[in-house]
């Protein structure tokens, strides 16, 4: 069985980002640290992770050289009331609301108590610390607020916004900050640290190395998800187009009921997307024409589920429509 995946701010440890965490903490050394980070890289690669160890840092933890360059002792009070979500110098803004249900957005309620927030004084540490995690999830008028905090900088406050696709953000945003860059691990180093905390084999490790580009959170979440399988089934799809099992089709469309079905059909479209457009890739390569079908049924594969979560449609539905899509590709 896999390990559950446990929240950022109650890991301790994190591997290959050493640089990020020198020049962070170089920042901090010298009394020059900027008020605002911006953490980018692929998700699930620890950028989440960082901000809970700079924030132990920064809120006055003592340095723990066994955790690495930013470590902190989970012993210590000021890591034990991170995790108990009660330190009163912490804000944490997330798309997962008080009632542990996942919202869309990040509300522009929840964004404007960073202007209150950074407007006290420190209550028990050096600093006041923000976390937005991920500053992907704002909206327009969230966003504006967490501009407005930017433009006031607070004297003691420090804000991480952690994000996965920094170019949709409002440059005035970006350009305020900061910005740390999380690069993917080796695809050995993400394989094994798929293997010490899931059930997973050398060959599937490495497959889901792969999948999630050397992000070890990602792969890890994956693994849960149980990605291989819905791989396979995406390449025995793709295998015998023209021609779709219907009964295998119908018993996928089965899988996508409920709050789990959405993230298993996101994740077969996710596989078939990235199959096809490997197999658009290598036969442009091998110099075959019209492959403006494939690309057309690429396309409907990153845009349907996109659709399906703006306006509700059947995901059932959803599938089929790019099953016949398929075909079409494959008997053009």
């Amino acid at each position: 069985m896999a390990e559950d995946i446990p929240h950022p701010r109650d890991v301790f440890g994190l591997q290959g980002h050493e640089a990020a965490e020198e020049s962070f903490e170089a920042s901090r050394a010298r009394g020059r640290l900027h008020h605002a980070w911006l953490l980018t890289g692929p998700e699930g690669v620890g950028k989440a992770t960082f901000a809970y160890r700079a924030a132990r840092r920064l809120l006055g933890a003592p340095p723990a050289p066994e955790y690495g360059t930013l470590g902190a002792d989970p012993a210590h009070p000021v890591s034990r009331q991170i995790m108990a979500r009660s330190h009163p110098d912490i804000l944490v803004l997330e798309r997962v609301g008080e009632d542990g249900k996942p919202r869309k957005v990040i509300p522009v309620d929840e964004a404007r108590k960073l202007s209150e927030f950074f407007s006290k004084s420190p209550a028990s540490a050096p600093h006041r610390v923000a976390i937005i995690d991920a500053a992907d999830d704002l909206n327009a008028n969230s966003a504006n607020a967490v501009l407005k905090t930017l433009e006031e900088p607070p004297p003691s406050g420090v804000l991480l916004l952690v994000s996965h696709s920094p170019g949709r953000l409002l440059p005035t945003i970006r350009s305020r900050c900061r910005r740390l860059t999380f690069h993917g691990l080796s695809e050995g180093d993400t394989a094994a640290f798929v293997r010490s905390h899931t059930n997973a084999n050398a060959e599937e490790a490495i497959r889901l190395a792969r999948m999630s580009v050397g992000a070890p959170g990602r792969a890890w979440a994956l693994a849960n998800a149980g990605a291989v399988a819905i791989d396979d089934a995406a390449k025995e799809l793709l295998r015998d187009l023209p021609q779709v099992d219907e009964a295998a089709a119908l018993s996928l469309a089965d899988r996508f009921r409920g709050g789990e079905g959405a993230t298993q059909f996101n994740l077969l479209f996710e596989r078939l997307a990235e199959r096809v457009h490997a197999r658009v890739l290598a036969q442009a390569a091998d110099g075959h024409g019209g492959l403006d079908r494939w690309a057309s049924a690429w396309e409907t594969l990153q845009r349907l589920p996109r659709e399906v979560e703006a306006v509700n449609l059947d995901r059932a539905d959803a599938l089929f429509t790019a099953l016949s899509e398929l075909r079409d590709a494959a008997r053009a």
